[in-house]
């Protein structure tokens, strides 16, 4: 296609983001301030951000992270572990300081050591959160080692999440960067309540971006990226219009020495391009009406939470956009996703108002 074309939304929201710390966060989270309006901020740091203090504190090294006069919202987590006090909890959401609690199982990620490993142990928080209407954000897969790494989201599934749904039939949960048709299956079969959120790269990648040719390491996530069948749909999900389904990007900063060490880390950073990318899916899909839903609306709904009064305009170019391959951060680089594929969009305008 040779002819320039815009396209106009709300400002979308990124439901999952990793910011990190430190020179990390400095240099990523003027990125993400770029493009979205608001974030959901992943806590795994080290040491996690478990209680008030912790998350005032983080909240305020971002806010002096972003440019002068950005209106970029961090929306703040709690790190569930098995010694959280239902009353920490409650106290945080009283008071505004966070919009969700997240759950990791113990070992599934980076910076999980911390996270659960006896379910029973957070009931007490869980019923709480159920009374607050506080949504649980949880990493859906199991850690045994008698699980193949590719099947654990359906072990999740089925061996935890659904136990947790019959226990706490009231309590919002997000299923997080899901990656499975299973997956996309059990939350279509929730009439409410439930919601899952999708990423950039495993809307784009299948597993053998990651293993044929050679290992490629800037393409290992947690969860892995799966089968091209459970790509497929992933992306009939997004591009479906089904409120169900929204964005969050799960962006992973890692330094490349994090990366391209012997144990690498997992995490796949596209605060930069994410954007482009998944305009560029739902046109190639035929999808652009539904777009704004998936990245503007579906999650502010599910959250409680008004669409931005901001609005963006993308631009679709008659050549595909190059993206830089690599973003400074203090003295490491963070290497950019590379979605393998021609991306003809950008984002070229943020504005108060449309048009």
């Amino acid at each position: 296609m040779s002819a320039t074309r815009t396209l106009e939304l709300r400002q979308p929201d990124d439901f999952h983001l990793h910011l990190r710390d430190g020179d990390m966060l400095r240099a990523v989270a003027s990125i993400s301030a770029a493009h979205f309006g608001r974030a959901v901020i992943m806590p795994n740091l080290v040491p996690p951000i478990t209680d008030c203090a912790g998350v005032e504190a983080y909240r305020d090294r971002i806010m002096a992270a972003l440019p002068l006069g950005s209106s970029f919202e961090p929306l703040m987590t709690l790190y569930l572990t098995e010694a959280t006090q239902p009353a920490e909890v409650e106290r945080a959401a009283v008071a505004g300081l966070i919009r969700a609690v997240k759950l990791y199982p113990a070992g599934a990620t980076t910076n999980s050591a911390s996270g659960v490993r006896d379910m029973e142990k957070i009931f007490p928080v869980l019923e709480r959160m159920q009374q607050l209407a506080l949504p649980l954000l949880v990493h859906g897969e199991v850690t045994r080692r008698d699980v193949d790494i590719f099947d654990r989201e359906q072990v999740f599934l089925e061996q935890v999440l659904e136990p947790l749904r019959q226990r706490f039939p009231a309590l919002p949960i997000v299923l997080e960067h899901v990656t499975t048709r299973q997956g996309v299956a059990y939350v279509r079969s929730a009439d409410s309540g439930l919601a899952a959120t999708v990423t950039a790269h495993h809307l784009i990648i299948n597993r053998n971006a990651m293993l044929v040719g050679g290992i490629r390491p800037d393409y290992y996530c947690l969860p892995v990226a799966k089968r091209e069948t459970h790509r497929q749909a992933l992306l009939e999900a997004a591009t479906s219009g089904d409120r169900r389904f929204f964005l969050g990007t799960d962006s992973a900063p890692h330094a490349r020495e994090a990366k391209l060490c012997e144990c690498g880390c997992a995490g796949i950073f596209t605060a930069l391009n994410a954007m482009a990318c998944i305009t560029q899916l739902f046109d190639d899909a035929g999808a652009l009406d539904r777009l704004e839903g998936f990245v503007s609306l579906h999650g502010a709904d599910f959250y409680g939470l008004p669409p931005n009064r901001k609005f963006i305009r993308l631009q679709r170019e008659s050549t595909p956009q190059l993206f830089p391959s690599v973003v400074p951060a203090g003295t490491d680089t963070v290497r950019v996703f590379d979605p393998g594929m021609d991306v003809f969009w950008q984002v070229v305008a943020t504005m108060d108002i449309a048009g």
